[in-house]
């Protein structure tokens, strides 16, 4: 091995939403941290649609920007249409999306890692991770050697590799090894991870044909033109001025499904070719025809990939059929009879480890500060990709400087609910975010994602003093006129002696907040009654020498599933599935007794 001459504090292996994230928020608090990509021109490729946000993933990418991140900035410099989806409906469940331009958000994003102070981007492959032991045979990553024998050593590493851990491409019943289209694989990571005592398994995403928008006869298809005004992404962006794309929608049909059933013999999905599972919630056309048979149709949106491009990305044909299959099928779609296909779909198989292996910090259990984020978790989506790597970020750097770790509660954040789920309750397939997935959503809108989360942005040096204190008056003022009679009597809370600038809030997002909240105010207060219950639950710790061997009366099942999962808390031990009502009891007076053993000791 080549020891590399500079050293560093953090090392972020993967340069895609998650490593981006990862990277930039670790250097922004302080550490000297290095971005290492097998391939510098992908640093935030969009490799499947070039969109951000959507149900819950929207709320997620406003998360990350009210604790510094990078991605609701990115995308409101790049997007080319807005909506608010679910607008007819409660503010719950609005999520902002946005279709960008696929070279633009990339280039972008690049660019930005390029000028952050403290932060190194360089290509390479990692191959293999350093680790040292201590005299009790403890664990710890101290860095990574490429394919090329460069050794980078670092204090905590962070793995974001994607789809790129033995990747393997489907086209047809053809099959070629790759991250995805035209990138190579990591071929010697997994192995290294195997070899260090991890669980490694296997998963399948996939992605649609793009067409040339030049051979599509848009007027067979419905317009779906962007919201006026549009709503930004981030919190500190004003508005945004650029000309919006419309999308389209238009529909598949009974022949566009025979086709597909005549060519399932030519399907590395049902043949058996791909043996891992693929995303329940993105399911490809071929699972759409022939597991929900009686639809006569299925929605295909036409979302363009830029402003500089014809390419025009098929939403709801995601396939792994061969070529000649995808021709045929794309011109029995109405205002596609004449398409022209520039790139085919295809299925990609990848590895990854099951996130149980993870504390809540994403920190994995058996190497110490060596962290996981984004796909190699079983997840799928850029934003939950980011809010992963924005946390890893987080807590490596917080450990490094020798700091509490920054825990999410799933009353706080989107964020805390996919890690949590995540950790607690493991994954058999493509991880995806839902509003239903939290059971606090009334609380965990978009549209107060700031109110949320940014005090913890300004504890962690991630925004400034003066943005800070706009926020602040901007949260007072949003307090004020939702309840002015608890007001009346305090001179502290005049609005006139607020900043009289609070840009990039203002006068309309505080009347619109406020009238959230006092809408909601009935609803929101019953809420915290069963958020204070369940937060007595997650204040009990469990003890990390705790032996849930030593407690008698547990279910065989529950007992093995604790000691693979290592509860922190008793409310997570509580959500592991297969841990019962009694099982928990049991463990509460079991812990009470361990901790009251350790204070007499």
């Amino acid at each position: 091995m080549i020891p590399y001459l500079k050293s560093y504090d953090v090392i972020v292996v993967g340069a895609g939403h998650a490593g981006v994230e990862a990277s930039l928020v670790a250097a922004r608090m302080g550490l000297r941290a290095l971005l290492l990509t097998m391939n510098l021109d992908s640093v935030g490729q969009m490799s499947c649609n070039p969109s951000i946000g959507g149900l819950a993933k929207g709320q997620v990418v406003r998360e990350i920007d009210a604790l510094g991140g990078e991605m609701a900035k990115n995308t409101d410099m790049s997007a080319v249409q807005f909506r608010m989806l679910n607008r007819s409906k409660g503010p719950a469940v609005q999520s902002p999306r946005a279709q960008c331009d696929k070279k633009l958000y990339q280039f972008t994003i690049k660019h930005t890692v390029e000028q952050q102070p403290n932060l190194d981007l360089k290509q390479g492959d990692a191959a293999s991770l350093i680790i040292e032991k201590d005299g009790d045979g403890n664990k710890r990553v101290v860095g990574v050697v490429t394919k090329a024998g460069i050794e980078f050593d670092a204090k905590a590493v962070i793995l974001t590799t994607g789809t790129f851990m033995k990747g393997l491409l489907h086209y047809g019943m053809n099959h070629y090894p790759g991250g995805r289209a035209g990138d190579n694989r990591s071929e010697f990571l997994s192995d290294s991870l195997r070899e260090l005592g991890f669980e490694v398994g296997r998963m399948k995403t996939g992605t649609p044909m793009r067409i040339n928008g030049k051979s599509i006869d848009y007027s067979k298809c419905a317009i779906q033109p962007g919201d006026e005004p549009p709503t930004p992404f981030s919190h500190f962006t004003e508005k945004i001025t650029r000309e919006q794309l419309p999308c389209y929608l238009t529909y598949s049909n009974e022949l566009t499904h025979q086709i597909i059933r005549e060519s399932l013999d030519r399907s590395p999905l049902y043949t058996g070719k791909i043996k891992s599972i693929g995303p329940r919630y993105c399911p490809s056309i071929e699972d759409k025809v022939v597991k929900f048979a009686h639809h006569s149709r299925h929605q295909i949106f036409l979302e363009p990939e830029g402003y500089h491009t014809e390419e025009v990305y098929v939403n709801g044909l995601s396939t792994s059929l061969p070529e000649d299959v995808q021709w045929k099928m794309a011109r029995t779609i109405p205002g596609l009879e004449n398409a022209e296909l520039m790139r085919p779909g295809y299925a990609v198989e990848y590895d990854f480890c099951p996130p149980t292996q993870l504390n809540a910090t994403l920190e994995t259990k058996i190497i110490e500060n060596l962290y996981f984020a984004g796909q190699i978790c079983g997840t799928t989506g850029y934003e939950e990709a980011g809010g992963q790597g924005l946390m890893a970020g987080i807590n490596a750097a917080l450990k490094i400087k020798k700091e509490e770790p920054f825990v999410l509660r799933r009353d706080e954040a989107y964020i805390g609910v996919m890690i949590d789920d995540l950790v607690t309750k493991g994954v058999d397939e493509p991880y995806r975010l839902f509003t239903s997935r939290a059971e606090h959503r009334l609380y965990l809108r978009s549209d107060n994602a700031d109110l949320r989360l940014m005090d913890y942005a300004k504890r962690f040096g991630l925004i400034s003093d003066e943005m800070h204190l706009k926020f602040s008056a901007y949260r007072a003022q949003v307090d004020i006129r939702a309840f002015p009679k608890r007001h009346a009597f305090d001179p502290v809370s005049d609005p006139n002696d607020a900043p009289r600038d609070l840009t990039p809030w203002n006068d309309q997002k505080i009347d619109e907040q406020a009238f959230i909240q006092k809408k909601y105010e009935g609803y929101l207060a019953r809420q915290d009654q069963l958020i204070e219950k369940s937060r007595k639950m997650e204040n009990k710790q469990i003890p990390t020498d705790f032996n849930f061997d030593s407690v008698p009366g547990l279910l065989n099942e529950s007992r093995q599933k604790l000691k693979k999962v290592l509860p922190r808390t008793l409310a997570q031990a509580s959500r592991i599935p297969g841990v019962t009502p009694s099982d928990v009891g049991i463990l509460l007076v079991y812990v009470d007794r361990h901790q009251k053993q350790q204070a007499l000791a």
